[in-house]
């Protein structure tokens, strides 16, 4: 029998990384009954940050202000983007937050090229914004406070991909990562704390906190991290532009939300425009700033 090739296998392994993280989120948005938005994304903030502490022991390494304030500043862009994300998943479904939040690091991507062509994947990421929106009943009612926060979101993650870069340029990507988790964790806990209280004490919700702990940080950084080494960038960034509608399967199959077919076609748009950019992208950069 032939053993499948390092490519096949590193496409294998971003697709679970992919399905790990929609599953973390499906499952966190089962706990926001009990701890509300905030609270569910200050207790995963906090065991992400424990568990890349163990892993790659920051403490080790010295910084300079300079290297500690790129940190510092990619820390805040992951918390505002965890915290939004999970606030926008409050009122919306899953593959609609997240569509949206592609076009956070779509927009970086297709900015930072400004070619012809570019205006294309623009134009189809701005249909799949429309077709969104709440404008009409056709969008399915979405709340748009909900949107509001997923458009927030998006801003966070471009900025999460600037600072990021900033970040990993002067600090080791392990080290970076994980003090990035804890200025997350500084940042976020507080709000946490205001919005659940002694709630974020309660040890039955422990088990699945973890989970989510696990399946959206620990697990698909660490596979993310071994596809991007075996694969092509491009093909990692078209591989990673799918996942808006990876999230909208899980939404539908954990969590029972089901999209109205515009809702379907928006999505449809956004990916498209998503795997457009990557697969006509000149340079890494291009790519790297969409599959972030």
């Amino acid at each position: 029998m032939t053993k499948p090739g390092p490519v096949t296998v590193a496409v294998l392994t971003l697709l679970v990384a992919m399905a790990s993280i929609q599953t973390g989120a499906s499952l966190a948005k089962r706990v926001f009954p009990v701890l509300g938005a905030a609270g569910a994304t200050a207790l995963r903030v906090f065991f992400a940050a424990l568990i890349l502490a163990a892993v790659f022991r920051p403490w080790r390494q010295r910084l300079s202000r300079r290297e500690l304030a790129s940190v510092v500043l990619y820390g805040a862009a992951l918390g505002g983007m965890n915290l939004t994300f999970y606030l926008a998943l409050e009122r919306i479904p899953l593959g609609i937050a997240v569509a949206i939040e592609f076009t956070g690091p779509l927009a970086l991507a297709i900015l930072s090229t400004r070619r012809p062509l570019d205006f294309l994947w623009a134009l189809l990421a701005v249909a799949g914004i429309l077709l969104i929106l709440p404008l009409t009943e056709t969008s399915g009612a979405l709340d748009w406070l909900g949107v509001f926060w997923a458009l927030v979101a998006a801003t966070c993650w471009a900025l999460y991909i600037l600072f990021g870069q900033r970040a990993g340029g002067a600090v080791h990507g392990g080290t970076a990562a994980s003090l990035g988790m804890l200025t997350a964790a500084v940042l976020v806990l507080p709000f946490g704390v205001a919005h659940a209280g002694a709630k974020l004490l309660d040890v039955t919700l422990l088990p699945i906190i973890l989970g989510v702990a696990v399946l959206s940080s620990a697990l698909p950084y660490s596979l993310e991290m071994y596809a991007l080494k075996a694969l092509p960038t491009r093909t990692f960034g078209i591989l990673m532009s799918v996942e808006p509608a990876l999230a909208a399967l899980s939404g539908l199959l954990l969590l029972n939300e089901r999209l109205s077919g515009t809702q379907w076609a928006a999505i449809g748009c956004i990916v498209l425009a998503s795997v457009g950019s990557a697969a006509t992208s000149r340079g890494p950069a291009e790519v790297a700033a969409a599959a972030s």
